[in-house]
């Protein structure tokens, strides 16, 4: 079985690198929200993918949840734990058509609302962001 099937999120598709996280936010970017979450995406270039590129997945995955939105910890990896499972779920919406055109993509997922959601609207919510960002595919390369 490969990851797709298995819906895996492994650590390889965690956003890490700090530059890349810099040049994601650093505008210019596509910005697509599905409220209460919004999400940015960016195709890596060569300066913005580390030199070991043979081993990143085609899509890496940041989750950010604001200590303005919720002040308890607990609140905002909740909310964080929700999205990432609701990722890992719906993941392969994106990852078979970045793959397909073999480029590698860095994703944001921002919460924009101070109250809690119950999981399937989440889930709902990241699946509709997933398929937009998809379509939306090559007016992001240009």
């Amino acid at each position: 079985m490969d990851n797709q099937t298995r819906h895996t999120f492994r650590k390889e598709e965690r956003l890490c690198s700090r530059k890349t996280i810099e040049a994601l936010f650093a505008g210019g970017n596509k910005s697509m929200s599905s409220y209460p979450i919004r999400v940015v995406c960016m195709p890596l270039s060569d300066e913005t993918m580390p030199a070991f590129r043979e081993q990143i997945p085609s899509v890496q995955v940041l989750i950010s949840v604001s200590k303005r939105r919720f002040k308890h910890a607990v609140d905002r990896n909740r909310v964080k734990r929700l999205i990432r499972e609701a990722y890992r779920k719906h993941k392969y919406l994106l990852t078979t058509v970045v793959a397909e055109r073999g480029e590698h993509y860095a994703l944001a997922f921002l919460w924009l609302s101070s109250e809690h959601v119950e999981a399937k609207v989440v889930e709902q919510k990241v699946c509709n962001l997933l398929q937009r960002v998809a379509e939306s595919l090559p007016a992001i390369g240009e």
